[in-house]
């Protein structure tokens, strides 16, 4: 189906921009919710490591007061083994949190992704052909894994850091609390820029991950096109491109992070003035002997120890800017909605080979029309020719078929029933397509053929690569059946890719079969053999077959003939013949270039 699904107007929306609150509490709701038991196991573990922190620092006054200026030896083994066993509760708990988050993170990730390729499926080609393939993969692959990583920092903040944080700040309190606020009187100053460098975080980020989608999107492109690009020299071209979309890639990545940094050391700042002020303050007091070395220590190691999570808590709302931007692109994805859907009240599917009927279909790309008025009938269990000059809307017609698209008026039928009156699943399991672009995956031949089947036998499977003429070049291949039909395909040849297609269709065995210039690249050994296995999957279906070489087509049971959107005549071959007009014209054409050529 060469046609172009053009997007409607509605098919790019805005992303979607929300607080943060919001983005998480979506991604809670849909997926991390769903392991909330483990979670709370986490985050108990998380706080128990969090907690050890402040038992350690607590730990601090009784061994420089009892032990180091007391000199009790009891103390000493008291307080070494109390110091042992808060490690080792850390390092279990430690180590235990991390399976468990880890399992959480990628368990999340995964149902994620899987949901998110099943919506994308399902969206209509116009929003595909708005979204190229590389802006696709990105979202799949590098907004999950943004939103992945910072989503587990966010809980392991909140579990571990927050905790550690709060039990160490209370026993820098139980030490003394105007020490404390001496130490923290920076803090009120880091609120606006904090702020502001959040904000500039989450544009820096949203505007890094455009890019990288860009970026996706260039490279599927060149390797997609890997064989024009070496016949045209583009090599130097393409690079360039490529470098361009990698220096600006790179200087957004850069402001993204210096906006995170500016966060953490923001509070590298505010600390080292918060120790100065306690030097002054707390060393005044020691000296005058209001205080112990032990009771300065606990302090010192308990504002020390609070050092490194409180920069970890200051760079998590930095990260959380950077998930913000891919949280915010993603739900834009899954809020937009198919517009060809279903109806709630679905007919029952026709048996056995339908007619088709298109009656008085209009369609319109835009302010571009592509169908005026056309009306065909193709009769059931008969081949049925659609032929005309490019741009005739011949294409659009399998599109219609399909439900690809639907017209703007009139009324398309198979067996009587309106397409738009037939569930989705059911009417397109009434078609297969043979096109010229026959769609191989990067999996076996017998993959290809199957497509996830497992209720083929062998002998079924072997009757199809028979009647599909596949049979022929398996024993060329490495592996027979089992070779790798390669990229798209490229491990075949086109004669052969067409026949792996041909038996796809015989094995869907479905009414009806629609031929999109099936054997247009090929050249005449691989036409004449391609064209008989078409023959003989068209036998008992209503078959419907577009084709620029005429000879293709004259054994048909009937022949449109298509003129900018518009159905002009039809009839057999001979009719057409017979009466002139534009199918006449072409066959001479065609017929004086065979003879010059």
């Amino acid at each position: 189906m060469t046609a172009a699904l053009r997007p409607p107007a509605d098919a790019n929306p805005a992303p979607v921009q929300t607080d943060g609150r919001g983005l998480f509490l979506w991604l809670w709701r849909g997926y991390l919710s769903k392991h909330w038991r483990w979670l709370i196991v986490a985050m108990v573990l998380m706080a128990i490591e969090g907690g050890s922190l402040g038992l350690f620092a607590s730990m601090m006054k009784p061994m420089f007061d009892e032990v180091f200026v007391a000199g009790r030896t009891d103390a000493l083994w008291i307080v070494g083994v109390v110091v042992l066993g808060i490690f080792i509760m850390r390092a279990i708990t430690s180590m235990s949190q991390r399976v468990i988050m880890t399992m959480i993170r990628e368990r999340s990730a995964a149902a994620l992704r899987s949901d998110l390729l099943s919506h994308l499926m399902r969206l209509d080609g116009g929003w595909h052909q708005s979204h190229p393939p590389g802006y696709l993969i990105e979202r799949v692959q590098g907004d999950v894994t943004a939103i992945n990583q910072v989503w587990a920092t966010l809980v392991t903040g909140a579990g571990r850091d927050l905790i550690s944080v709060v039990s160490l700040f209370a026993v820098a309190l139980s030490v003394d609390w105007r020490w404390t606020l001496v130490a923290l009187v920076g803090v009120p100053v880091l609120v606006l820029p904090s702020l502001i460098a959040q904000k500039y975080v989450r544009r820096r980020s949203r505007s890094s991950r455009e890019i990288a989608a860009h970026m996706s999107t260039r490279l599927d492109e060149v390797f997609h096109g890997i064989a024009p690009i070496k016949l045209n020299a583009l090599e130097s071209y393409q690079s360039e491109r490529y470098g361009r979309l990698i220096d600006a890639r790179v200087r957004a990545e850069i402001r993204a992070a210096s906006g995170q940094a500016a966060i953490p050391a923001m509070i590298d700042i505010m600390t080292g003035l918060g120790f100065l002020g306690v030097l002054f303050y707390g060393g005044a007091e020691i000296i005058a002997g209001d205080k112990s070395v032990g009771q300065f220590m606990a302090f010192f190691t308990a504002m020390s120890l609070a050092f490194e999570p409180l920069r970890r808590l200051g760079n998590i709302s930095g990260q959380w800017q950077t998930a913000a931007a891919s949280l915010e692109r993603l739900r834009a994805i899954f809020e937009a909605r198919p517009s060809l859907t279903s109806p709630a009240r679905p007919q029952s599917a026709p048996e056995g080979a339908p007619e088709i009927r298109l009656d008085g279909v209009h369609l319109s790309y835009g302010e571009l029309p592509v169908l005026r008025g056309a009306s065909f009938t193709a009769a059931a269990g008969r081949t049925t020719a659609l032929v005309g000059a490019s741009g005739a809307g011949k294409s659009t017609v399998f599109n219609l078929l399909a439900r690809l698209v639907d017209p703007q008026s009139g009324e398309i039928t198979i067996g009587g029933v309106p397409t738009r009156a037939l569930r989705l699943e059911e009417l397109r399991g009434l078609i297969s397509v043979v096109s010229q672009d026959a769609l191989l995956f990067d999996e076996t031949v017998r993959d290809n053929i199957l497509l996830g089947r497992t209720d083929v036998s062998e002998a079924r499977l072997r009757e199809v690569l028979d009647a599909a003429h596949v049979s022929d070049f398996l024993p060329r291949l490495p592996n027979g059946l089992d070779s790798p039909a390669g990229p798209r395909g490229s491990a075949l040849s086109g004669g052969q890719r067409q026949r792996v297609a041909i038996a796809r269709a015989l094995l869907r065995d479905t009414p009806v079969l629609l031929l999109d210039e099936a054997t247009s690249a090929l050249d005449t050994k691989s036409e004449a053999v391609v064209q008989q296995a078409l023959e003989r999957l068209s036998k008992g279906r209503t078959t419907l077959v577009i084709a620029h070489r005429l000879s293709t087509v004259q054994g048909a049971d009937s022949i449109v003939v298509m003129d900018q959107g518009e159905v002009v005549d039809q009839g057999s071959h001979a009719e057409l013949l017979a009466r002139g007009g534009i199918y006449a014209d072409l066959h001479a054409l065609q017929f004086r270039d065979a003879e010059t050529g």
